[in-house]
């Protein structure tokens, strides 16, 4: 399995067993708003709490260097839904960063093909 597949499967899983060993204990995250740079610890802390949820999820292109996926993210604090691009880089076989560019999609947004 690749490692953007299994790390998708354990997010949406909530499984942070495998979370914390598919993630670099030197992980950094460059989301697209903040200014912050998150660490391993804040984005487990994320994981299995529903408070980012993706669907659509699909990658684009992985090696063993780096990865580029796409989903559409949802946000229960309400915020609107962002079509986002991830950039991740692997080390030692773990994701060692990962860095997003997205777009906020309107409420009324449809997925081409699902009407």
């Amino acid at each position: 399995m690749s490692i953007v597949d299994a790390y998708n499967e354990a997010w949406n899983s909530g499984d942070l067993e495998t979370l914390e060993a598919l993630i670099h204990d030197d992980f950094q995250f460059n989301p697209h708003v903040g200014g912050v740079i998150l660490g391993k610890a804040d984005v487990l802390s994320f994981a299995g709490n529903d408070s980012v949820t993706s669907e659509n999820e699909r990658t684009l292109f992985e090696n063993e260097d780096v990865a580029i996926t796409h989903s559409i993210a949802h946000f229960s604090n309400g915020s609107t839904s962002e079509a986002v691009l991830l950039f991740m880089r692997f080390k030692d076989g773990k994701i060692i960063s990962m860095e997003t560019g997205a777009t906020p999609l309107s409420d009324d947004y449809k997925l081409v093909g699902t009407e």
